[in-house]
């Protein structure tokens, strides 16, 4: 059984850190003892957690970043070395979503999330890696989603870079077997976060009728999606924690998700229809 990572005393930075999942990861892990290292482009959001996180006694470094510039993520590591010397634990947990068809789906639209959702994820990974490979015991965490173990319509941006999350980072604790670098995906179900409320819509037609039948359609959507985010982000949070504490390769979050995985597993080919049918069609 591999060594219990800890926590206390360690630096940890999180992504997406102002709101939702990133928001209670900060909280938690300062109340684990951790120092942090807190990034998103919402300062207001970002100076609000830092408060609380600061209140529990945690030094916390806050940095507005926009995860889609590779040259102020390359920057990072300078700015971590010089506040605390060291990072332990990196945790990607940024994203974003696209509603929509895929045919309705601009492709300049598809790659913002695959620069956010991915991309973001291996530059922050591999910018990081020379700090995390110097420490006796260092941890990676990458939150893929539900929707990397699952496939459903309308989704295809979305799943495209959360699949490839998962990929990656199970290739990458590959590579580290054996070593003091853990690294860990994260599958969180439903969990109650804005970023259903905040998905980017498809680009309206030109045709006035497709345009409308296209807002109706999103409207729809991200409604029946929010309606399927109960969790809240700080038992997620718990969650998490408590799998990176035990170095768990794999941490699925929420019944629904386990369950999900489950009938995948089961079913490779028709597992959608079969939650479709068990959801009484509210999926």
């Amino acid at each position: 059984m591999a060594e219990k990572f800890r926590l206390e005393g360690s630096v940890a930075l999180v992504t997406g850190a102002a709101s939702g999942i990133g928001a209670a990861l900060a909280v938690a892990l300062a109340g684990r003892g951790c120092s942090l290292v807190l990034i998103d482009r919402d300062a207001e959001g970002l100076a609000a957690i830092a408060r609380r996180t600061g209140a529990a006694g945690a030094a916390t470094e806050c940095r507005v970043v926009d995860l889609t510039d590779a040259g102020a993520i390359a920057m990072l590591p300078a700015a971590v070395e010089d506040r605390f010397g060291r990072l332990d634990c990196l945790v990607n947990n940024a994203g974003v979503a696209l509603g929509g068809r895929f045919e309705e789906t601009h492709l300049d639209d598809f790659e913002w999330v695959l620069d956010i959702n991915l991309r973001a994820v291996v530059r922050m990974c591999h910018a990081f890696l020379p700090m995390l490979k110097a420490r006796p015991q260092a941890q990676i965490v990458n939150i893929s989603s539900l929707f990397g173990l699952i496939a459903p319509p309308g989704q295809a941006a979305y799943c495209a870079s959360k699949f490839a999350v998962r990929g990656f980072t199970e290739s990458l604790r590959h590579e580290y077997a054996g070593t003091g670098l853990g690294v860990s995906v994260v599958h969180p179900g439903g969990v109650a976060t804005a970023i259903a409320r905040n998905a980017r819509d498809p680009r309206p037609s030109a045709i006035p009728e497709e345009a409308e039948t296209m807002r109706l359609a999103a409207e729809k959507g991200r409604a029946a999606f929010q309606a399927l985010l109960t969790l809240p982000p700080e038992a997620a949070a718990e969650e998490i924690v408590r799998g990176i504490e035990r170095r768990a390769p794999r941490i699925v979050i929420g019944k629904d998700a386990r369950s999900a995985a489950l009938i995948q597993r089961l079913m490779p080919a028709g597992y959608w229809a079969a939650i479709t049918r068990l959801s009484g069609g509210k999926v």
